[in-house]
């Protein structure tokens, strides 16, 4: 898995426009789980006080997962979105410290919104 520290190029692929409205045709397709991770980086970008060095992996993150061209294409059956939930685990790996309790309740809410009031993971 490539170095989250390192830029990646996808940066520059993200936009909010482009964030949303990959979540809002795909969140059933790609899943709980990867909706999940993808609004707590959201969240914790928007933050003012995560610096800007997590700022830049997070949206090289949401970048390369808003790409419509990337490693295993997303309408896979099964696998397509494999590769996006990857690059978010390492980039929440990295940033655990911004991810905060605010953070994920504001992620539960959407996700409650989206998938109705099932439970979001336990950390």
């Amino acid at each position: 898995m490539r170095d989250p520290s390192k830029d990646s190029g996808y940066e520059n692929e993200y936009t909010e426009n482009g964030f949303w409205g990959k979540l809002g045709r795909f969140a059933r397709v790609a899943g709980r789980e990867v909706v999940e991770e993808a609004l707590w980086l959201y969240y914790a970008a928007r933050r003012p006080d995560t610096p800007a060095w997590a700022k830049s992996i997070i949206y090289s993150t949401l970048g390369y997962f808003i790409l419509p061209i990337d490693a295993i294409p997303d309408m896979t059956p099964a696998v397509g979105y494999a590769d996006d939930l990857g690059a978010l685990a390492v980039a929440i790996a990295t940033l655990t410290a911004y991810i905060n309790p605010e953070v994920k309740e504001q992620a539960r809410r959407k996700l409650a919104e989206w998938f109705g009031d099932g439970e979001a993971r336990k950390e």
